[in-house]
């Protein structure tokens, strides 16, 4: 038998066909008579009423209909869980890659209502994967770019404003009214450059055991609390190599669960340069990709010879020139030595990356890389 549990009461045919007040479950048809006690049974059909049992060892009581019960909750099951993760895996863009045990991971701290913080390199497809996890799980997506806000207070909670008509008045922030909508995804991107004051009004907010936010630091000020099933993801850069990143306070980073997303490797690079350039030829996509994975590796060398590698961001911002008809080696004019400092000479970073990117030109300029380069110290 389930609980919770609603009988209808009626006059019905018994076992032996004979006509007593007996008691069907509301929603199976089952019949339930045995275990209700007689005169319980009789007041409510003499009155009309329905029976309610909300658990097994509670007593009935009369309600007049369905409409005034508490709405049943279903159970729900582990499998249901991974059923409904795996159709998010089937809604996963195919420019995204990633590892479907990574993706379900987002996803179920999303379902969860948990807040997620994404890590790793510039580049990488960090807010991408955000976007992607809220439109595959059907919620609603707001965007608050911490990184670019001058004005915590106004862009986390909103600002006092005044006018002749309607006087003094509140008008309460964008991130506001998305705390007050239920099940939605907020993307606070760049947390890592966000500014300390964000990081103290956020601490509330993220916290799981408070969910609010205070509108004014006066005692006794209004507070707003974060509706049922919002979510939060944030981005972060995390490392001695972002110089524009602040070190994150660690109670912060203690409300967020870390998912790391890393650079693709040589092979899914090139597959989403094809599958955003249908028309790039294989010989590019496979060039810049590996040109990107070079720079990549020499960073995390014992002594590396420069000192930032090229992002995914990159390689497809290059990849849609030489689609427009640039050459290689003009794309690496304009998108990748510019990235890399001059100074030292033929020992420079820029050095270094025009002899990685001569070995994908066959026109022969590699042979006079060092020359022109000392041609143009001497003058």
């Amino acid at each position: 038998m389930k609980y919770p549990l609603l009988a209808q009461v009626k006059r019905a045919p018994g076992k032996g066909g004979k006509m007593s007040n007996r008691a069907f479950d509301a929603r199976t048809g089952e019949d339930i008579t045995r275990s209700i006690v007689y005169a319980t049974l009789k007041n409510a059909l003499d009155k009309e009423m329905y029976l309610y049992k909300e658990t097994e060892n509670s007593a009935w009581t009369q309600v007049a209909n369905t409409s005034s019960l508490p709405e049943e909750k279903p159970v729900e099951k582990k499998n249901d869980v991974m059923a409904f993760l795996s159709t998010c895996v089937d809604k996963r863009p195919d420019t995204l890659f990633m590892e479907d045990l990574n993706w379900k991971f987002i996803c179920r701290n999303v379902y969860r209502g948990a807040n997620m913080l994404l890590t790793g390199p510039t580049g990488t497809g960090k807010s991408q994967t955000a976007i992607a996890v809220a439109k595959a799980m059907g919620r609603e997506l707001f965007y608050i770019n911490l990184g670019a806000t001058q004005d915590p207070r106004g862009t986390l909670i909103g600002n006092t404003h005044f006018s002749k008509e309607a006087g003094t008045f509140f008008n309460e922030s964008a991130f506001v009214k998305a705390l007050k909508t239920p099940n939605t995804v907020i993307l606070l991107d760049e947390v890592s450059r966000a500014h300390p004051e964000a990081w103290n009004i956020l601490m509330t907010v993220l916290d799981p055991g408070q969910r609010y936010i205070r509108l004014d630091e006066a005692v006794g000020a209004p507070t707003i609390k974060v509706a049922e099933g919002v979510s939060f993801i944030g981005t972060a850069n995390l490392g001695a190599e972002y110089t524009a990143v602040r070190v994150m306070d660690r109670a912060l980073i203690d409300r967020f669960t870390i998912a790391e997303i890393p650079f693709l490797t040589e092979a899914q690079e090139t597959s989403l340069l094809q599958k955003v350039y249908p028309d790039m030829e294989v010989s590019d996509a496979e060039n810049l990709a590996e040109i990107a994975k070079l720079t990549r590796d020499e960073i995390q060398s014992d002594q590396p010879q420069i000192s930032t590698m090229i992002s995914t961001r990159s390689v497809i911002e290059m990849g849609g020139l030489l689609v427009d008809g640039f050459s290689l080696g003009e794309v690496a004019q304009v998108g990748i030595y510019p990235l890399y400092s001059e100074e030292g000479g033929l020992q420079s970073e820029r050095t270094f990356m025009r002899q990685i990117v001569q070995k994908f030109i066959s026109d022969g300029t590699d042979e006079n890389l060092f020359n022109d380069q000392a041609e143009e110290e001497t003058h």
